[in-house]
């Protein structure tokens, strides 16, 4: 397994923007479907987005919708995600990762590397 190295997060305000970023470098993960997920205090991670390992077919959940943005640099090398109109709902802890395949993925077991995890505050 490979671990992904993640920045950005911290707390903003609602309505804010906060960028995150993850190294997907690795030759083990470059050519896998990439995906962003968040873990809420008590409760189980959640898929938030994935993007094919060239940027392609963004998927994103319902409630971030029109909101966030997934991406990936032209090197294939770094994904984003850009989060516009943040609320309190958006309050957790976010995970870059990579799939094990260049798949569709979707729940965390289609996961096999990860980020370490990065905090979203959303809070006035």
């Amino acid at each position: 397994q490979v671990r992904l190295a993640q920045s950005g997060g911290g707390l903003v305000q609602p309505g804010g923007s906060l960028k995150l970023s993850c190294d997907v470098s690795h030759r083990f993960v470059q050519y896998n479907t990439k995906g962003w997920f968040r873990q809420a205090p008590g409760k189980e991670r959640e898929f938030v987005a994935s993007v094919g390992f060239n940027g392609n077919n963004p998927i994103y959940r319902d409630s971030v919708k029109g909101r966030f943005t997934i991406s990936v640099d032209s090197t294939y090398n770094t994904l984003y995600l850009q989060m516009d109109s943040l609320n309190s709902g958006d309050t957790a802890v976010y995970y870059c990762a990579s799939c094990k395949h260049p798949g569709a993925c979707f729940v965390p077991d289609d996961y096999q590397d990860w980020g370490q995890g990065t905090q979203v505050t959303v809070s006035s």
